[in-house]
């Protein structure tokens, strides 16, 4: 028998499910799904023929969470039983899927109004990482998106990173405000000194070209974000850089 004349494969006994749980999302959304089948069938994707049950719930016993399933680094997916390259392929994809709609999501929207949904990715793009990376959010005149672009990975300080380098990417994204974010693995929201130096620093820099810092983010654990200018930061980095320029004349 050639190639051509072989037979199709004859329907494996876990099909019937794998098209129950398709059915269920195309008559009833992601909603009606538990976590567990909302892995499964995510691993499926990778290996369609094998039964994924199994190795969902048991990366789910493992992990906790949906969110920490997919965050999880591929060394870490495979210690779990049933997870293979083909599969863990499939968890990673659909991750770095939803990172790239968060993020092309907020282009273009005012900043102010649209603040859940730039928390919503800055929290899916940080969570989890076991380094530190600092995040800016470049705006025009009207405070809308232009782009976000990660701008320095490891340790997030005033030591580390330079005020100049983000004023030039300021400048060449022609922004008009900016926003920095950027995570605390150890999951702590509490601002460091150097994290309040940093921002005093690049707040009167941006003051002397008309870029103003409208706020500076940090992602701790699970969904929480601090917020310098939620928590009064700002205004008290901006009385004290008005006094500093007002000394210069």
């Amino acid at each position: 028998m050639t190639k051509q004349e072989r037979l199709p494969h004859p329907p494996h006994k876990g099909e019937g499910h794998r098209q129950r749980l398709r059915d269920k999302f195309l008559e009833h959304g992601i909603e009606a799904f538990t976590d567990s089948e909302v892995v499964e069938l995510l691993l499926t994707f990778g290996t369609p023929r094998s039964d994924c049950k199994g190795a969902a719930r048991a990366a789910l016993a493992h992990f906790q969470s949906l969110p920490a399933v997919l965050d999880a680094q591929p060394k870490e997916l495979q210690q779990i039983k049933g997870l293979g390259p083909k599969n863990i392929f499939a968890l990673r994809f659909i991750q770095g899927v939803a990172r790239r709609y968060l993020k092309q999501r907020i282009v273009g929207k005012e900043y102010l109004r649209s603040a859940r949904e730039v928390a919503d990715y800055l929290i899916h793009s940080m969570r989890g990482l076991p380094h530190e990376i600092l995040t800016v959010i470049f705006l025009d005149t009207a405070h809308a998106v232009i782009a976000t672009e990660v701008v320095a990975e490891g340790t997030v300080n005033v030591n580390t990173i330079y005020p100049r380098e983000l004023i030039k990417a300021a400048l060449r994204h022609n922004a008009s405000a900016l926003v920095l974010a950027h995570n605390h693995p150890s999951g702590t929201l509490a601002p460091s000194l150097q994290d309040k130096k940093l921002t005093q620093n690049l707040y009167l820099l941006g003051s002397f070209l008309h870029i103003t810092l409208l706020d500076h983010l940090i992602v701790g654990a699970g969904d929480t974000v601090f917020s310098f200018a939620e928590e009064g930061l700002m205004a008290s980095i901006r009385s004290e850089c008005s006094t500093i320029l007002d000394s210069l004349g």
